[in-house]
């Protein structure tokens, strides 16, 4: 339970002892008072409603400032079927996708590991739905080689391993033209990426 939340329920406990007090008896609270302090002024039945008022305008306003608190909390965390939802659609996007490498690189570079787990992180947001937070998550590399990685995906209480195999495709290899309009010198490597998930961390 987050701080939000559990700020949330003490506003609902405070809210009902409020209302608690709204229904004791007048003559209940007279004879408290009159043990505690016999020469005391007579309280009116006026003061009661008045009390009574003030308490139920109180409890009104904190359960509905709960409510809504309870809706920021929802906005703001992952559950685990949003997130389950958003790590499948982001495996099933990212799956079969293509992408260039760093033509500086070696062919046993690990350099795209790290920028491929902000890749995940901002598919799986952009799959999370409306109701989901747009923020929270994490793909968090484990196990890698120069071909393949693995990332621990975590948002709510649920973890996900997802798998991508990098697969060097020439086929899709880009050239850019030299200066003046002739031949390039440069080749831009081209990636084809298979992705897959499941559920439990790597």
């Amino acid at each position: 339970m987050d701080a939000l939340t559990e700020l949330n329920v003490l506003g609902l406990i405070l809210s009902a002892v409020l209302l608690a007090l709204a229904c004791v008896k007048a003559d209940r609270v007279r004879a408290w008072r009159a043990g505690i302090n016999p020469s005391a002024e007579e309280l009116s039945d006026a003061s009661f409603i008045a009390a009574r008022v003030v308490f139920v305008a109180l409890a009104g306003i904190g359960i509905y400032l709960c409510v809504q608190g309870f809706k920021v909390s929802d906005d703001t965390a992952w559950d685990d079927t949003e997130l389950t939802t958003a790590v499948q659609g982001a495996t099933d996007a990212l799956d079969g996708s293509s992408g260039f490498g760093d033509f500086y690189a070696e062919d046993n570079d690990t350099g795209w590991i790290d920028e491929y787990a902000t890749k995940i992180e901002q598919e799986v947001v952009e799959h999370g739905g409306g109701d989901a937070p747009q923020y929270g998550v994490n793909a968090t590399p484990a196990d890698s080689t120069p071909s393949e990685a693995r990332y621990t995906v975590t948002g709510g209480d649920t973890a996900f391993c997802m798998q991508v195999t990098r697969t060097r495709s020439k086929d899709g290899d880009y050239e850019p033209p030299g200066i003046g309009g002739g031949q390039g010198t440069v080749t831009v490597p081209s990636y084809d990426f298979a992705v897959t998930t499941r559920e439990g961390g790597c």
